[in-house]
């Protein structure tokens, strides 16, 4: 069984105890980690494009640092822990209740089947993450399912660079692999600025609570620290959710955040 990148999936206990078991693996080489992945697709023209390096000044995210690994490397030898070759039950659920609206944005879109389905719904929907491996999976299911959407490799961090507004966003795993608020307020801020006001952004992330969380779980306070109304979100509502992975076999605890562009 493939375990995660950085980290192993514990039982409920000391919450700082999860924290160092999610950082199992010290920094490799960090001259890899900030080499931009090979083949970074751009946006095309008509879209708003990124600059010809979509990485351009990116540095490894806390998960890099502490994993020693890049994100493209999850996807090397089979699927990564967290790619169940179908959507979330949870992000089926929602788009069955027009819970998406508008251009959406999946931020962190992996293998794509979240942005797939919500495609398939037509919606307008670009899929942005930092590995390409992934995209180009993800492009590939596109094409074999005949689902119109787009893929593109983009720093989550610097959104703005794609020069697009969306209605919608969705992320689904992305955020609890921040592991300090400097970065989680960066990300807050880049996706702020490619929401358009009274937008809706749904984050479905490992919780802190239940018997088995994930490697990075996250508490109510950290959603509500990162997306607070000084920086342009309120956080609506937080619901208890899980998260299907490859490890946890009844799903992983989670937490399911509505949170409003101000």
């Amino acid at each position: 069984m493939k375990r995660w990148d950085s980290g192993v999936v514990v039982k409920k206990g000391d919450r700082d105890a999860r924290r160092r078991n999610s950082q199992t693996y010290e920094l490799g080489c960090y001259d890899d980690l900030v080499k931009p992945v090979t083949g970074g697709t751009k946006l095309s023209e008509g879209s708003g494009a990124l600059t010809d390096d979509p990485f351009n000044g990116r540095h490894p995210t806390s998960h890099e640092r502490k994993s020693g690994r890049p994100w493209d490397a999850s996807y090397y030898d089979g699927p990564a822990p967290w790619d169940i070759g179908r959507p979330q039950q949870a992000v089926v659920r929602l788009a069955s209740e027009g819970g998406f609206a508008g251009a959406v944005l999946d931020a962190g879109c992996g293998t794509g089947e979240n942005a797939l389905h919500v495609a398939s719904l037509g919606l307008s929907v670009l899929g942005v993450d930092v590995a390409e491996s992934a995209l180009k999976i993800a492009r590939q299911k596109a094409a074999d399912r005949g689902i119109q959407v787009e893929f593109a490799a983009a720093d989550a961090l610097q959104l703005e660079r794609m020069g697009r507004k969306f209605r919608t966003a969705l992320d689904c795993g992305l955020f609890h692999t921040f592991d300090d608020l400097d970065e989680r307020t960066r990300y807050a801020a880049s996706l702020a600025s490619v929401i358009e006001h009274d937008g809706t952004l749904y984050v479905l992330c490992f919780s802190d609570r239940g018997p088995e969380t994930g490697p990075h779980p996250i508490c109510q306070e950290e959603l509500r620290a990162a997306f607070n109304p000084s920086r342009g979100w309120n956080v609506a509502t937080i619901e208890p959710e899980c998260i299907e992975t490859r490890m946890h076999a009844n799903g992983a605890p989670a937490w399911f955040a509505t949170i409003k562009r101000l």
